[in-house]
């Protein structure tokens, strides 16, 4: 489904003013918001991304200039913190298919929402890593190894805490129940409390033997070496989760490896969403006359024409050489801003050129 133009979204005309655009908003914003009464979510997301695009000057002129495909095709939402936020709304999680790791979830903020959470008492200790990319390995997508020093499933016993051999037991002290309840006389009376047992750790079962190796705690100590695949597009402050591959617990699963990514800055290009930005500076001359510059882009040079009478600040879309968008194959755009330098040191020469130029200009527009 294709996007609504943002000026029609919020109903005012192509040359509102940034007040009237304001104004627009809030009204459409009250009038739709979901806690409302007869609100609408989706249309209010609408409203807001418009807004977000037409409220700021340099976004509103690439909108203006090349549509949707000017803002990087999604309404300017931010990928700081969430890495994916402007796709599917605040908070959603994209996943993405890590090969021999498994599952993985991309997430921007990833310290909620997460059910399994609850249950973490039963599972292994989640660790956190980070790890720093170059601009390009983030476009393009990278392969990294992780060295880590984790607690592991005992190699002796297979986390079972059992000697090879002998088998678990039910606990005698819970009765297989995993929790014991305990009596405690208070001036109130005697309070009965249910607690986790003691003797099994709240897992109702104990090895008729310990583990020689681990001595009943069922993990040890153990490197290991984990190639993650990161997926081309990742931004600066994304995290990527891999399920169970956090520290073991004894008869129960690992814990999840949460990687933090750091994007280094690039001396050339800024990037904003799926868009690639970049500046350009020419001399005046070959901006009144037209020219070709050779363009720094991730692809390397790319030829681009300057038209006779560029005015500076001028923006230049170079299509398909910026970030592949997070769900599909297409990419964003290289928006060139276009800075024509003027001189600052003219020789005697130069000057009269340029005063001859200017007296005729104003005899043209005059009629003499």
């Amino acid at each position: 489904m294709s996007k609504r133009d943002y000026y029609e979204v919020l109903g005012v005309s192509k040359t509102a003013s940034d007040d009237e655009i304001k104004k627009a908003f809030r009204r459409k914003a009250i009038e739709l918001h979901p806690d409302k009464e007869g609100g609408d979510e989706a249309k209010f997301k609408e409203v807001n991304e418009a807004y977000e695009v037409l409220k700021d000057p340099s976004k509103r002129q690439r909108y203006d200039q090349f549509g949707h495909a000017g803002v990087g095709g999604s309404g300017g939402g931010s990928y700081g913190g969430n890495p994916f936020a402007g796709y599917g709304g605040s908070g959603q999680d994209f996943h993405f298919d890590f090969g021999d790791l498994g599952l993985g979830d991309i997430f921007g903020n990833f310290f909620g929402g997460d059910s399994r959470r609850s249950s973490r008492n039963a599972r292994g200790r989640d660790v956190e890593t980070s790890i720093d990319l170059s601009f390009e390995q983030a476009v393009f997508g990278t392969e990294v190894e992780l060295n880590l020093n984790l607690e592991d499933s005992c190699s002796h016993c297979k986390g079972t805490t059992a000697e090879p051999g002998h088998d678990l037991k039910t606990c005698e002290t819970c009765k297989g129940q995993g929790q014991v309840i305990t009596a405690m006389r208070t001036v109130f009376g005697n309070i009965q409390q249910q607690t986790v047992c003691p003797e099994c750790k709240g897992r109702g079962k104990i090895p008729e033997k310990l583990c020689t190796v681990c001595h009943g705690k069922g993990t040890e100590k153990r490197s290991q070496s984990i190639t993650l695949k990161v997926p081309s597009g990742i931004d600066d402050g994304a995290t990527i989760r891999l399920r169970e591959h956090g520290e073991a617990i004894a008869n129960g699963p690992k814990g999840d490896l949460y990687v933090h990514v750091r994007v280094r800055a690039h001396k050339h290009f800024t990037r904003e969403g799926d868009l690639i930005l970049s500046s350009q500076h020419i001399d005046m001359i070959s901006a009144t006359l037209g020219t070709e510059i050779d363009v720094e882009t991730v692809d390397g040079k790319v030829r681009m024409k300057v038209p006779a009478g560029t005015q500076s600040g001028t923006d230049f879309k170079l299509s398909g050489h910026g970030v592949k968008h997070p769900r599909g194959d297409t990419r964003g755009a290289h928006i060139v801003t276009i800075i024509v330098d003027t001189p600052t040191k003219l020789s005697k020469k130069q000057q009269e050129l340029l005063k001859e130029f200017s007296a005729n200009e104003k005899r043209s527009i005059f009629g003499h």
